[in-house]
Parts: C-alpha cells; structure tokens; sequence
C-alpha cells in the first residue's frame, strides 16, 4: 500500500468537527425551540435537499447493495444518535455535552481493532487515555459545582446512549468511505434519516417559525459540509489517526456556546482542554513520516 502525508486528512477532519460542532449551537437553539424531533427532522429534510444535486453533479449512480446496506445502516444510527445528542443540548451546555460525548472516540479505537483490524498504536492509546482523562476532569468540574436535578440526569443518561451510537457510527463510516464517495455518504446520511423520522411526523413534528427554519438550514449546510469533510479524511487514513482530532470539537464547543448562550468554560473545564488538545496531539504523532502506510 502506497505512503501516505497524513497532513490533509487530519485537517479535513479537523474542519469537519469544526463545521458539526457550530451546528450544534444552531441545532441546541431550534431544539429549545420545537424539540428535538423536530429540529432533527428538519436538518435531514433540509441537508438531503441540498445534497441530491450536489451527488448528481458529482454522478450520480445506484449504489452498489453492499453501499446501500451501508447508507441504511449509518442512517438508522445516526438518526438515534442525533435525537438523543440535541435532546441533551436542550438539558446540558453545550461544551459540556460534547466533552461527556468524547468517551465516543475512545471506544471507536478498540471497535477499529476488532472489527476493521486496524492495529492500534500505543501512542494512539495513550493519546485517547489522556484526552478522555481530560474528559473526565471536565465532567467532574461540571458535576461538583451544579445539582444534578432532573433534567441534568436527562441530559446525562441521552448523551451516554448517543455516545455509545456515535463510536459505533465510526466504524460505518470508514467502511463507507472505501465504497462510496463523500457526496453519495452525505445524500443518504440525510435522506435515511428523514425517512425515519419522517414517519411519525403526524403524532409529534411541531410547525417552526423563520429563525428556527433559519437556524435548521444553517445545520443541515454545516451537517453535510462536516460530514464530506469527514467522509474524505476516513478515505484516506485509519481511524486511529483521526478520531483523535474529535477532541478539539470541546474547543470549538466553548467558543460557540459563548458566542450562542453566554455558557462560560470553567477552571476544570479549561484543564480538560488542555489534557485533551495533548492527547490528540499525542494520537496523532507517528515516529517517522516514512514508517507509517496506509
């Protein structure tokens, strides 16, 4: 297998959290707005109508039924991922949400190594320990200074089951990647997603006013920009390089939840910045340009 410069598929999945991570903030203002089931149906109503003809300008074609089997799969993930992702938005900061979410990459080293066989480097290893160390740090911060009420436990309990969702998402999407291209992964991450959600739209889909119509276009724009992003980056290297880079989502997390919702980062929250940005830099180290193929 031919060498490969790691360079830009780092930052094609560093400008793909970043896109995902500022839709977050729009999509936590349209949940509060109408729920998150709606927002969600939206976004994916909205994200599969501007991906249809950017995947037929870049040829449109039947996917093969392994690719299908695929989109199919991810859709139905990703749809329950992301209503318990916004519906925790709605009961935690959102910088806060994504740091508890970052046990996700952790998990997803390890399902790489058992269901891709990727071999999983130590520094990889002890890059994700200490960005989830980070994690930690933060969640207790969070924890010791707030009550745990009930829409905390919520919140908590939502972000668990997405995160749980969102390593196994992973894996799916680097099988994706090597069968479709990022325009044909993006349509049906959209299109899947609404279909699901778009069943029960006559018992709980709530009609939405300008901004929150506004702010869902927004989120399905940046949806399918991070996700293209993602999908090139998982193309062209193995997981265990770029999962690492799903830690500086909690940078971009803290700038939009101020700029959004005045949500300040705390001491703790700033130290688990700091123990994340290291693990991923840590992750993403190899010894020698040449040594690494992929």
């Amino acid at each position: 297998m031919a060498r490969s410069n790691l360079s830009l598929p780092l930052l094609a999945a560093l400008l793909g959290v970043a896109c995902l991570s500022l839709m977050d903030a729009f999509m936590k203002g349209a949940s509060l707005a109408v729920g998150a089931y709606s927002a969600a149906l939206l976004r994916a109503v909205i994200g599969a109508g501007i991906m249809l003809p950017v995947w037929a300008v870049a040829g449109l074609r039947r996917p093969p039924p392994k690719a299908m089997k695929l989109h199919a799969e991810r859709g139905v993930v990703s749809c329950f991922m992301a209503l318990t992702f916004f519906y925790a938005l709605t009961k935690l900061p959102i910088a806060e949400t994504i740091a508890i979410s970052f046990v996700a990459p952790l998990i997803a080293l390890y399902l790489a190594r058992i269901l891709l066989g990727e071999e999983i480097r130590p520094t990889a290893i002890w890059g994700s320990v200490l960005g989830f160390c980070g994690t930690i740090v933060i969640v207790w911060g969070r924890l010791g200074r707030s009550d745990l009420d009930q829409d905390a436990l919520l919140g908590l309990g939502a972000i668990t089951v997405s995160a749980l969702l969102y390593a196994y998402n992973f894996i799916v999407i680097r099988r994706q990647s090597v069968l479709a291209g990022p325009a044909e992964i993006a349509f049906f991450h959209s299109f899947v997603t609404a279909v699901i959600l778009g069943a029960v739209a006559p018992l709980f889909f709530v009609n939405p006013d300008a901004t929150v119509l506004s702010h869902t276009g927004a989120a399905a724009a940046l949806t399918v920009a991070g996700s293209m992003a993602i999908a090139w980056a998982y193309a062209r290297a193995e997981a265990q390089y770029l999962v690492p880079m799903e830690y500086s989502g909690f940078l971009w997390a803290s700038l939009f939840g101020w700029v959004f919702f005045r949500e300040a980062p705390a001491p703790a929250t700033i130290l688990g910045t700091a123990l994340i940005v290291a693990g991923c830099l840590i992750a993403a180290r190899r010894k020698r340009p040449e040594q690494t193929m992929v």
